[in-house]
């Protein structure tokens, strides 16, 4: 066998084993990365999931506590112990009432449309 010989033959060089062993290193470090991409999401998720929870919680106990002081206040006003109460739970029974009847899912459709326009698919439409 002569120099050259050696040369092409790949079982002399070692250079597909080297390919193999590089290639499989790549694939576990993409899933490793992909696996902390996930990681990450799921933690932004975790904490943007408490903080909303946190947010509507406190304004729940806000909303309570204010319909509590006007229902008070308006009892106060009109020298009554109930009727103050009663004009909130009527004014959140007409509100319902709005709700129920007169405002069709369209009109909230439009709203969701235009609030999550271009969010899932923001790379596809902007490579475009």
């Amino acid at each position: 066998m002569t120099n050259a010989d050696n040369h092409n033959d790949p079982s002399k060089t070692g250079r597909p084993g080297d390919i193999m062993t590089n290639l499989m290193g790549y694939i576990d470090t993409r899933i490793d990365l992909i696996r902390l991409e996930i990681q990450n999401k799921m933690k932004a998720g975790f904490v943007g999931i408490l903080h909303a929870t946190m947010l509507g919680f406190t304004a729940f106990m806000a909303l309570i506590f204010l319909n509590v002081f006007l229902g008070l206040l308006l009892n106060d006003l009109l020298d009554s112990r109930f009727w103050g109460f009663g004009i909130i739970t009527a004014f959140y029974l007409i509100l319902f009432l709005i709700f129920f009847f007169g405002l069709d899912k369209k009109t909230f459709q439009g709203l969701a449309d235009k609030t999550f326009e271009n969010t899932i698919y923001k790379n596809d439409k902007t490579a475009k």
